[in-house]
This record gives structure tokens, C-alpha cells and sequence, in this order.
């Protein structure tokens, strides 16, 4: 559904994102120790459905979670769980700081696919901020050789599957609750991955469902803020704010794993905060310029 355009009530729900991706991401490196992707997945969107459930229940049940686009949802959720399976996977492979750095590929998918099927005014100032954020990251990552790691390769699909299904959530807060475009990604992406989890289960240890309750509640809690937040401003608005997952990342990578944190890590940090700044002002700024006739 539409609401009216608000920088800082996307803003305040884009807060929650970044603090349930940030576990979300350490909590998947953990699970990930003793259990197959897909069965995370799998019980992710189980967990994730018994936990929304109140939500559903408080809205009126599930009369109300009808749909007239099932196609919009399903395309959506193919694409995001293809994408989520990736950036799982790839938490495995390559550093959670690199993962989270690649990812950020994204806006500038994201800025071509808004402003192609969505209509988005994309100008010189929020190009100039995307790239700002996005030389944050290459000073951040930085690889050291010519070669390419296989998880880099799998977090840069990841990041272009993650593009799409922005791009098509966006679409669906058009007409769509956020409520409802949760409820439907639960469903869908339970049937997708109930075979391969089935084929692949092993019962998973205590200190492994302690991670998978936190997997399955930040799962779903932070598509909920990136739909409400989406809700609130352009696609375009609202995913740079996202750039400041980076150093948040890096940092949880060194405090928890000894992965390194430099002087590079700091400027990229600042090359971040920086683009996320000139997207807000000049955002604001369209917002309140008088109209001229």
C-alpha cells in the first residue's frame, strides 16, 4: 500500500534492517557450521511463518492475507530465495565483511531496474551518491591478487538476485501490505525448499536451533522493516541507506572472527556514510523545492 513519503520513517525501519541483517549474518556463519543451507533455509520460513502468525491472527486471519497477483509473489520469492541461498553459501566461502561489501553491488542494479520498470527519477546527485558508496566498498575490499574467489562470484549473484527482488517488493507495496508481502514470501519459499531440506535433514543440535530461532526471527522481522521502509520512500532512497551494513559487518567480523579492520575499512566506512548523506539532502531537497509552473 501506498503511504505518504517519509525519509525518516524509512529511515527508522531501514535501523532495524541493518540491526537484524547484522545478526542474521552471524548467526548463518554459525548454523551453517553443522547444517546444510537448505535446511536452514527451511526452517527459517517454517520458524519465520509460527512467529508471524500473531501478526496475521491480529489483522483479521488469513481471509485477509488473499492476493490478486500471485504471480508478482511468486516471482519474487524464486528470485530472493535463489539469492538468499547464494548469500548463505557464500558466508561459508569468503569473509562476512566481503560478503556484505560485495552485496553492495546491488544499488547499482537496483538504480537501473527502479528507474526502468518503476519509473524512479534516477539524477545526477543520486548516481554521484551510489558511486560514492560503492568506492567505499572497493577501498574496503580491495582484492589482493587478480584472481577471483568462487564465493565472491556467488555473493555478486547474490547481490543481482537481491536487486530484482527489491526492485519487485517495491512494486508490490503499491497495492500489497507489508503484512501480506511477508506472509506470501514464508509460503512460497517453505514449499520451494521443504524436497531439498527433507533430502538433506539431520537433527540439529541445541546450540544449532538456539542460532536457527535467531535465523528464523531476523529472517523475517528485517523483510519486514525493508517492506515498510520501502513503503515509505524510493527504492533508490531507501538501499543506500543499506551501504551502511559495510563497516558493520567488518566490524562484527573483527570482533568475532579476527577478521581485519583497518585504516582502509575507515575510509571505505566514510565513503559510505558520505553517499548515504548526499542521497538524504538531496532527496530532501526534491521533496520540499516549490513546484514551478
Amino acid at each position: 500500500m501506498t503511504r505518504p513519503p517519509s525519509k525518516s520513517m524509512a529511515a527508522l525501519w531501514m535501523s532495524g534492517w541493518l540491526s537484524l541483517m547484522l545478526i542474521i549474518a552471524v548467526a548463518g556463519r554459525e548454523t551453517l557450521r553443522e547444517l546444510n543451507v537448505f535446511q536452514v533455509m527451511e526452517l527459517r520460513s517454517v520458524i519465520g511463518f509460527a512467529m508471524l502468525y500473531p501478526l496475521v491472527h491480529a489483522a483479521g486471519g488469513f481471509a485477509t492475507m488473499a492476493t490478486a497477483r500471485p504471480l508478482p509473489h511468486l516471482a519474487r520469492n524464486l528470485v530472493h530465495y535463489a539469492a538468499q541461498l547464494g548469500w548463505f553459501f557464500a558466508l561459508t566461502l569468503i569473509p562476512i565483511g566481503q560478503v556484505v561489501a560485495i552485496e553492495f553491488t546491488m544499488p547499482i542494479w537496483i538504480a537501473i531496474l527502479a528507474a526502468t520498470f518503476l519509473g524512479e527519477r534516477l539524477n545526477v546527485w543520486r548516481v554521484a551518491a551510489v558511486a560514492l558508496g560503492l568506492l567505499g566498498v572497493i577501498v574496503i575490499v580491495r582484492p589482493a591478487t587478480g584472481t577471483i574467489d568462487p564465493g565472491q562470484l556467488i555473493a555478486l549473484g547474490a547481490a543481482f538476485g537481491f536487486a530484482v527482488t527489491i526492485t519487485l517488493v517495491k512494486a508490490l507495496t503499491r497495492t500489497e501490505s507489508t503484512l501480506t508481502i511477508i506472509f506470501w514470501m514464508l509460503i512460497i519459499q517453505s514449499a520451494l525448499g521443504f524436497f531439498p531440506a527433507l533430502y538433506v535433514w539431520q537433527w540439529p543440535s541445541n546450540y544449532a536451533w538456539i542460532w536457527i530461532v535467531v535465523i528464523a526471527f531476523c529472517g523475517t522481522f528485517s523483510h519486514y522493516c525493508m517492506a515498510r521502509a520501502l513503503s515509505y520512500a524510493d527504492a533508490t532512497v531507501v538501499v543506500p541507506m543499506d551501504f551502511l551494513r559495510v563497516p558493520l559487518s567488518a566490524t562484527a567480523g573483527w570482533l568475532l572472527y579476527g577478521e581485519r579492520l583497518d585504516a582502509y575499512t575507515v575510509l571505505g566506512a566514510v565513503l559510505i556514510l558520505a553517499g548515504n548523506l548526499l542521497n538524504l539532502r538531496t532527496a530532501r531537497s526534491a521533496t520540499v523545492a516549490p513546484s514551478k509552473t
